[in-house]
């Protein structure tokens, strides 16, 4: 399968997760402080050539009755314009409730609630990505 990159868009910044070489698991990354859209899929881009990853899923924040609601139209157009500046092929997957289950690991783990948003958002990053390996072997 080779290695696949997760990102977590947020208004205000990017979780970012990476799999392993054999795509069966994830961990998360580095988060990317939103700035421009030239700036974020420059960011995007390096971390796909750097770590030699053959495709993209995003989450797509979809309502809990499965409803594009106007942040999914956002993400979803985002995704769309960062595919069309990549090698690689960039697809979303439905992350409803993955912010939520981060915080719960990250407190099960023996963590205090994250004060650092963006490790939240590494973390969430990296659910959307180990459902999205879980669900493809």
């Amino acid at each position: 399968m080779g290695r696949t990159l997760a990102l977590d868009i947020g208004e205000k910044r990017i979780g970012v997760a990476v799999s392993d070489e054999l795509g069966l698991l994830a961990r998360p990354l580095a988060t990317i402080a939103r700035a421009s859209r030239r700036q974020d899929f420059e960011r995007i881009a390096r971390f796909v050539a750097e770590l030699g990853a053959e495709r993209i899923v995003a989450g797509y924040p979809r309502s809990l009755s499965g409803e594009e609601g106007l942040q999914a139209q956002r993400v979803r157009r985002y995704v769309e314009a960062l595919a069309a500046t990549l090698p690689v092929p960039a697809e979303l997957w439905d992350e409803r409730l993955t912010t939520v289950e981060a915080q719960e690991r990250l407190l099960d783990a023996g963590r205090r609630r994250p004060r650092d948003r963006g490790q939240l958002d590494a973390a969430a990053a990296a659910i959307i990505l180990q459902d999205y390996l879980d669900a493809h072997h």
